[in-house]
């Protein structure tokens, strides 16, 4: 999409501190993060929220999912723990209509929404 800032991001467009970049997935620092590592994995192609999944993208959400993982021990995380939060639609806080992973870690998370 041309005006989604996160597909301007994996087309590199947009400046970022990238992570990590293959043919699915691209993993970037979060612009606004609420924890020491605060780390977005989006797919490179445009899919709005998880409510547009559709069969077929089993391959694509384990490979979020073991990149995620990779980022953790990349980040050294993998010891301490970290959360794994998808946001979906506006009630959920989701501000970019981009599906993205976030990996939130590097202190004591609590349950206060944060």
């Amino acid at each position: 999409m041309d005006t989604c800032v996160f597909c301007k991001i994996v087309a590199n467009e947009i400046p970022h501190r990238r992570f990590y970049h293959d043919e699915l997935v691209t993993a970037f620092e979060d612009r606004s993060p609420i924890a020491p590592v605060h780390i977005l994995i989006v797919p490179n192609h445009h899919i709005e929220s998880l409510n547009q999944a559709q069969a077929g993208d089993e391959q694509l959400f384990g490979h979020m999912l073991l990149v995620a993982r990779q980022m953790a021990a990349q980040m050294k995380l993998d010891q301490s723990g970290y959360r794994l939060v998808i946001n979906t639609g506006p009630d959920a806080g989701q501000s970019v209509f981009h599906l993205h992973l976030h990996i939130i870690g590097g202190r004591k998370l609590s349950f206060s929404g944060q």
